[in-house]
Formats: structure tokens, sequence, C-alpha cells
């Protein structure tokens, strides 16, 4: 009988190891589809608004169970140059970690050519979601990536706290 409910018990463990992992990698993820020149904006010095980038070959990803779980990859014909006098940077981007089958969108990597200065961030949307900033990155080769990170008022608000000064009101719940 102990034998019978060793073997159960690692089943078990085995199974909810598995379901664990299919969740977390798999499950809350969904394709976005592209939907044509919005699909990569990023701000402008001039106007403080977003503005459409002109990009091709858009991939992304996306999940209700989190606001930061967006990631997108595309290309774009604009030289790094010309961006960077057009588009805000971003000071402090951290890309996330994708799951391993959207192979376009690899954390480490971008986070390497961010710090060597083969890539740089531009400020896709601000609180693109309350807290929550669209980040766009773009390679001298013209590859790009997008992803959502918390800015610095979500970080203090998620966190209990209240809305430090210059931040916008937090959303009434």
């Amino acid at each position: 009988m102990g034998k019978f409910l060793a073997i159960l018990i690692v089943l078990a463990a085995i199974l909810a190891g598995g379901a664990l992992y299919y969740l977390q990698v798999y499950a809350f993820y969904e394709e976005v589809p592209a939907t044509g020149a919005g699909d990569v904006q990023m701000t402008a010095r001039a106007s403080g608004a977003p503005e459409p980038v002109a990009h091709e070959g858009f991939r992304a990803i996306d999940a209700d169970s989190s606001p930061i779980r967006y990631r997108a990859c595309f290309t774009t014909p604009t030289p790094l140059a010309a961006l960077s006098e057009t588009y805000e940077p971003y000071d402090r981007p951290v890309p996330l970690e994708a799951p391993g089958w959207f192979d376009c969108f690899d954390a480490d990597d971008i986070g390497a050519a961010l710090t060597n200065g083969s890539a740089k961030a531009f400020l896709g949307q601000q609180n693109i979601q309350y807290g929550i900033d669209r980040i766009v990155a773009v390679a001298e080769d013209g590859r790009g990536w997008v992803w959502h990170q918390i800015n610095p008022c979500g970080e203090v608000v998620f966190d209990g706290q209240p809305a430090p000064e210059g931040c916008p009101a937090p959303p009434a719940e």
C-alpha cells in the first residue's frame, strides 16, 4: 500500500508541475493580430503624442492576466539616427522575459544591445494603462521590440503608497 501511495503522490506532483508549466508558458498568452500602421508607435519629441512608425513583420503576444505580459517584434526601415532625433528616449528600459516559444524576443539579447549602445529605447506610450509604459527598442540593423514596463509612478502606487508628486492620480478601484 505504501508503494502505491508514493507512486500516486509522485504522479500527482508530475501532473501538477506539468499543468503549472503549461499555464505559465502557453495558456494565458494569445497572439495579437497585426492591425496596420498603429501597431508600433513612439512618442514624438515635438508633440508629446504617440505616432505610428514605419514597420513590417509585426508579431505580438499578450495576456489578460497581467498588463506587463505584452511583447512584440518588428523591423523598421527608418534609420536609428532618424528615430533618435524624432522620438522621446526612454531612460530606464528593462526588457522582460518572453516565453521561449516567442523566439523573436530575447530579453537578454535586447538588454545587452541596449547596454552596449547597438540599440536604443524609446517611449512608445506613457501610461498605456495606469503605471505601465509601452517601451519600444530599435537596433541599428532595424530590428525592433516592444514591451510593457512598470513606470516610477506605478512602482510606488502598486506597492500601496500614495502617488508621488508629478504622477497622475491613480484610478478609483
